[in-house]
């Protein structure tokens, strides 16, 4: 049966920023270290609240039908960066020219032009609005900020999130100052891990700056429970989240974290408290349940420990930790989701399937939010090689969810951190066995 998605053609860029479709060569994408066409069961119509990107020392490639060849062209390459909810199914196809200039910490995806729109290769993967501000009035934004400065003016940790909210647009920071959805509750200066990708530290070797500034004091215990239940006030069904990326480790500061709980559950506090970690200290997981936590998140880019340690590069722990702290969590009756970092051609292969499928069945995690490795893909390639795992054939993204909860069938699968009624998703079945 043929197919009614459309062939799309390459998108090109010249040098002053204009943007084209080739008239003849189709649109190519790249998965790990193989290049290809575009499965028709993940190009998605380019969502909004995405942006095009060209991409500077980067030739763009396409395919030629005629020929069977792929062609390089003088102009530069162009991806998307997909709105948050949709997953990268592939990467923009590129060769990269002497002496290109490393990306910025971004996903890169593949984005052709067909029938008068653009396509991407990505899928959504969780229909929540949190991150949609399209409909959202900056003065909405900026008048919640204020009013929570004018409220707390004492409060650091509200002055430090009001300015993300007004000067750096943070998705998390401009809910809070809406009182919709989930509030950011960053804690920790330091981090125990310096992951290749860090969004809010990197030093001058690395080529690249990083995309937000990290928190510069330590807030009380009361200033957190005070952002907590602010928040609560407005939001009927609120998710207070530790572990941003304006922040180290979260867990490095494990007794603020519960004291802050323990007083914001005294004052009466309801609604789903989480911590987004790298799960390197499963020994405090006990007391931050005791606390009133409800769900932890912990993060790795792969369930392979030789790729996993090197892109994280773990100071004073080993993936075994992290093994550990989820179990853990599940044990002590947390509700507990692996943020997965998925990168096509590295998390959707064979060997991935395999080690991130025991991982889920030894824990029986709940939940996998596929959230985009952001970095220069060929920065990865360089952590892939030197790690020795090395690329494998990409399945796809469909399939590799769908073998995946063949293997776990209670686990689900989204982008965000989940509101739960009584340890659950509201509607989610009990875990099978």
């Amino acid at each position: 049966m043929a197919s009614d998605k459309p062939t799309p053609k390459l998108v090109f860029a010249d040098k002053a920023g204009n943007i084209y479709d080739h008239p003849e060569l189709d649109m190519l994408v790249r998965r790990g270290d193989q290049l290809g066409l575009p499965r028709p069961d993940e190009l998605t119509p380019l969502p909004p609240e995405s942006e095009l990107f060209l991409l500077p020392g980067r030739s763009a490639l396409g395919f030629d039908p005629e020929s069977g060849e792929v062609e390089e062209m003088e102009e530069l390459a162009v991806a998307a960066f997909v709105s948050p909810g949709h997953t990268v199914s592939g990467v923009t196809a590129y060769k990269a020219r002497p002496g290109a200039p490393v990306l910025p910490l971004f996903a890169y995806a593949a984005v052709g032009f067909a029938a008068g729109r653009f396509y991407v290769c990505a899928k959504r993967v969780d229909q929540d609005q949190r991150q949609v501000f399209s409909s959202v009035k900056k003065d909405r934004i900026t008048k919640g900020a204020r009013m929570l400065m004018s409220r707390f003016p004492k409060n650091r940790l509200l002055g430090h999130l009001s300015n993300c909210a007004l000067n750096y647009c943070c998705p998390a920071a401009r809910n809070l100052a809406l009182g919709r959805f989930e509030a950011p509750l960053p804690t920790s200066q330091a981090c125990n891990a310096r992951c290749v990708g860090c969004l809010s530290l990197q030093d001058e070797s690395s080529g690249f700056p990083s995309t937000q500034n990290r928190i510069t004091f330590r807030p009380t215990p009361q200033e957190v429970a005070e952002v907590m239940a602010v928040h609560s006030e407005r939001e009927p069904r609120p998710i207070l989240s530790f572990g941003q990326g304006c922040e180290g480790e979260p867990l490095t500061e494990a007794p603020l974290l519960a004291e802050a709980t323990r007083l914001y559950r005294a004052g009466g506090g309801k609604g789903t408290v989480n911590v987004n970690t790298n799960g390197s200290r499963p020994e405090v997981v006990e007391e931050l349940k005791a606390a009133g936590f409800d769900s932890m998140r912990v993060s790795m880019v792969s369930a392979r420990k030789p790729l996993y340690e090197a892109y994280t590069r773990p100071q004073g722990y080993a993936f075994e930790q992290v093994a550990e702290t989820v179990a853990r969590a599940k044990q002590a009756g947390l509700w507990v989701s692996l943020n997965f970092l998925y990168h096509p051609g590295v998390s959707d292969t064979e060997d991935e399937l395999e080690a991130l499928g025991a991982l889920i069945e030894g824990s029986r995690a709940d939940f996998v939010q596929l959230r985009n490795l952001n970095l220069d893909p060929d920065v990865y390639k360089g952590v892939v090689t030197d790690s020795g795992v090395g690329y494998g054939a990409s399945m796809g993204l469909a399939h590799f969810m769908k073998r995946l909860r063949k293997r776990c069938p209670w686990l689900k699968f989204g982008y965000f951190n989940p509101y739960l009624v009584d340890g659950k998703m509201p509607g989610s079945e009990p875990a099978a066995g």
